[in-house]
């Protein structure tokens, strides 16, 4: 890992990154968010109680389409073709939901930030079909949790 923003060039200045000489290799990143919600409202989200229709659906494809759209979102981000994208939602405890995002290509740059905007998406897609019952969603813990690939190598977080 280098310590220098490769999104600076030598003046400070932002630019996207000129990636033309790097290898195609593949490239997997997986990324979380997890929403805090009244176990009320988990319980119609399972039970399809909603009056939004399907959630956990829609917030996939909410999650698959962000992930395409990454570098229209941010800024430097390049456009890139993933090979496969998948969203899947989990019921960590009573009031607790977890989204993971991950994608994968083989290219020329990393797929953490579609992984991130997948899961983050995914989330404020799930916030948005749970509001009408209930405001007090949280979405928090928004985090890489593992990329594999390219020149700096494989990455896992670290337990906390």
């Amino acid at each position: 890992m280098t310590d220098k923003l490769t999104h600076l060039d030598h003046q400070g200045h932002a630019h996207m990154v000129d990636v033309s000489n790097k290898n195609d290799t593949k490239r997997t990143a997986t990324a979380q968010a997890v929403l805090f919600m009244q176990a009320s409202t988990l319980t119609k989200v399972i039970e399809g109680g909603l009056p939004k229709g399907d959630v956990l659906a829609t917030a996939r494809i909410a999650g698959i389409q962000a992930a395409k759209k990454t570098s229209d979102l941010i800024p430097l981000c390049h456009p890139l073709m993933l090979t496969k994208v998948s969203v899947d939602i989990n019921v960590l405890s009573e009031n607790e939901l977890e989204v993971l995002c991950s994608c994968s290509l083989a290219g020329k740059t990393g797929v953490e930030m579609e992984a991130l905007t997948g899961a983050s998406i995914a989330a404020l897609t799930l916030y948005d079909m749970c509001k009408a019952v209930d405001k007090g969603i949280i979405i928090n813990n928004v985090a890489l949790l593992e990329k594999k690939g390219g020149k700096s190598g494989d990455w896992k977080k670290a337990d906390v």
